[in-house]
């Protein structure tokens, strides 16, 4: 199953932010600590590294993460040039308030009455970012919901000490690349219900979990899982929970969703979907010329890409 979800505010948005990206000194980026790289938008780093702009960036809903993946996102990205990583939960006011300090450390020629800091939150959708500047505000100013793309417009907002605060909507990107990636970011609901089936994402979820937190999931629903794959788990939920259709079938269906929810509200207990090694594996995989549809897609997309830095108008593909 290949997800794909880019409707046309989020075309409309890219455009905006390759606009604003000229006036910014620094660009926050807030990614999901569950999945870091999957919930990373390219597009972000193109327009950033276009304008040479640094990237504070927020690994969020930390809470919810394996901690030693979560650390070992934060050394992965420290060692990469203009990018200062930080995990934290932005739903903690103590962990908010360190925000600011870490922007002007990154940015530090700015920040003064004649020269104030600049900043953009950028990020897919879901993964936080309204809830970030509201808390930074320390009022809601931002609109927070449990479905994807809720922001649709980008605001721009004094946040006092000499900073301002421009809060952009949820992008996904046209194309996205590797199907797990895909299942990852409907698994942790940055994609909009209309572009998946739930019960596809529970079943590869369910296989993933399988491999890396089998002990999670006997601890939550206290069925032994030797020997089990993905459909089993969801249909074991439902045995579980009682979800039966008339007739006495599972209903698959809702044990899904069900699943899926465990996991999103972290009742599952502390997971990370994906980790610096996995992800090398998944590149090197990718890449390997075992793969002929991998080849032909490199070669379609290098036909395809887009020049942000020699495009004066900042226009992205027609998708």
């Amino acid at each position: 199953m290949s997800i794909q979800w880019f409707p046309g505010h989020m075309n409309a948005a890219r455009k905006k932010a390759a606009e604003a990206m000229e006036k910014v000194d620094l660009v926050i980026e807030v990614v999901d600590a569950r999945l870091p790289q999957a919930s990373c938008n390219p597009m972000i780093e193109q327009l950033r590294n276009a304008r040479q702009r640094p990237c504070l960036k927020i690994l969020n809903k930390t809470d919810m993460a394996d901690p030693a993946a979560t650390q070992a996102w934060i050394n992965h990205y420290n060692s990469q040039k203009g990018v200062t990583a930080v995990a934290l939960s932005c739903k903690k006011p103590s962990d908010v308030a360190r925000v600011p300090k870490l922007a002007l450390q990154v940015a530090p020629h700015r920040g003064t009455a004649l020269k104030p800091l600049r900043m953009m939150i950028m990020g897919i959708p879901n993964v936080g970012k309204s809830t970030l500047m509201n808390a930074l505000l320390k009022k809601r100013v931002a609109a927070v919901g449990d479905e994807p793309a809720v922001t649709k417009a980008q605001q721009r907002l004094y946040l006092g000490n000499n900073m301002v605060l421009t809060d952009t909507p949820g992008m996904l990107w046209p194309k996205i690349e590797h199907p797990s990636d895909g299942l990852m970011l409907a698994a942790s609901h940055a994609v909009g219900s209309n572009a998946l089936i739930e019960e596809e994402v529970a079943t590869f979820l369910a296989d993933l979990l399988l491999q890396r937190y089998p002990q999670l999931l006997k601890a939550r629903y206290g069925f032994q899982t030797e020997g089990m794959d993905g459909v089993a788990v969801v249909e074991g939920v439902a045995a579980k929970r009682g979800f039966r259709l008339k007739g006495g079938d599972y209903d698959f269906e809702k044990a899904a969703h069900t699943f899926l929810q465990d996991y999103r509200s972290g009742a599952l207990g502390r997971i990370s979907l994906e980790t610096p090694e996995s992800r090398a594996e998944l590149l090197a995989n990718y890449q390997s010329t075992d793969n002929p549809d991998a080849l032909a897609e490199e070669d379609e997309e290098e036909e395809d890409e887009y020049d942000w830095r020699n495009a004066p108008d900042h226009r992205g593909r027609q998708d």
